[in-house]
């Protein structure tokens, strides 16, 4: 429950399944590591001797398209004395589609030398098996990315709290993989107990509690056959549809409280500025609404009686930047040329945030 909504801020109720994700790491010193072949072959051609390097095995990778192993060096990720950026990074592994899937892993050494200034002097060899289905929208990846930064922490004697590992996994999907997606999956993943639903709203990752599911209750997902992907673009376009939204409904709020501001008459009468549908002690709200930070702050009641009508159905990239610069959402760029749907992605949160709250108290 929560769905997409969690970079929106919503309230989130989650549960992990059966299916889990396991991830083996071996910690070996460089002048005793085994190389493959071509990367023998490719410290011949540098002159290089003993120098760390990551090697990764993704068992049953034959079951999609993927190449089995992938290999670095971890001097690779240094730019001098300092790592390379995300942006570097996501070009990197964009460099061969069939190896893409290595930045669900390798990019969590990344994260951790960047955020926590973690330095690697040994090489790393991984193992990844993962029963999670793949582009079913159950959080593979995010199983990925919890596991493997799990495993490596705990071979380098990293203490690192549940939520934060959620948060530093997160960071691997938005920037180094390119998939804009919020913190719900990883939080879950991270934090989330066996028959039991996960409580968090996502403001950034609160967690409230869990949740208890009657022993009559169960869940079954079902296999609709359409691949999940959150680094698709539709993904990304109703994500940016929502941050438009929201910076629309910033601006309209902003200027619906300077004229209540500037005018000397009622809200009722500011030449039709103001109409009914806002109330004489709207200012406060406006004020709020004006600087809001999460869409899912906003409530129902305040979207159909004041934004609703307000929102456009759709608007050109072009057009939103011209008017209103930026979207405010630093994992997501607004292509000029495309037409983003805005009114249904800003109300689905709204909508989405109410429906999980009520089924909490219920």
């Amino acid at each position: 429950m929560g769905g997409i909504a969690d970079y929106s801020g919503s309230l989130v109720l989650q549960m992990p399944i059966r299916e889990a994700c396991h991830v083996a790491v071996q910690r070996i010193h460089p002048s005793k590591q085994k190389l493959w072949k071509h990367a023998q072959a490719r410290r011949n051609v540098k002159g290089q001797e003993s120098t760390p390097v990551l090697q990764i095995v993704s068992y049953g990778s034959e079951l999609s398209n993927r190449g089995p192993t992938f290999d670095m060096d971890l001097s690779d990720f240094m730019d001098g004395d300092n790592p390379i950026s995300y942006e570097e990074a996501n070009k990197y592994f964009a460099k061969d589609p069939s190896q893409k899937w290595a930045s669900y892993v390798a990019g969590t050494i990344l994260v951790l030398m960047t955020e926590l200034g973690i330095r690697f002097n040994d090489s790393i060899s991984i193992l990844v098996s993962s029963a999670v289905p793949e582009g079913k929208g159950v959080s593979s990846s995010a199983a990925v990315e919890v596991a493997s930064m799990s495993a490596i922490a705990a071979a380098h004697g990293l203490d690192i709290n549940p939520r934060d590992l959620a948060l530093l996994c997160q960071k691997v999907e938005n920037h180094i993989v390119g998939a804009p997606c919020g913190v719900m999956d990883q939080m879950t993943s991270a934090c989330g107990e066996a028959n039991k639903l996960l409580a968090m709203i996502c403001q950034p990752a609160e967690v409230i509690g869990l949740v208890n599911i009657p022993t009559h209750i169960r869940f079954w997902g079902i296999d609709s056959g359409i691949r999940h992907s959150i680094g698709g673009t539709d993904y990304g376009s109703v994500r940016i549809g929502t941050f438009m939204g929201r910076k629309m409904i910033k601006s309209i709020a902003s200027s619906l409280l300077s004229h209540a501001l500037s005018s000397a008459n009622s809200q009722k009468h500011m030449d039709g500025i103001i109409s009914d549908d806002l109330e004489e002690d709207d200012g406060e709200l406006l004020e709020d609404e004006s600087s809001l930070d999460y869409l899912c702050n906003l409530s129902p009641h305040r979207y159909e009686s004041v934004y609703a009508k307000r929102l456009p159905e759709s608007m050109l990239g072009g057009a939103f930047l011209e008017k209103y610069t930026d979207h405010n959402d630093s994992v997501t760029v607004i292509d000029h040329k495309h037409n983003y749907g805005v009114k249904a992605a800003a109300q689905h949160p709204i909508y989405e945030n109410f429906r999980v709250r009520h089924l909490k108290h219920y």
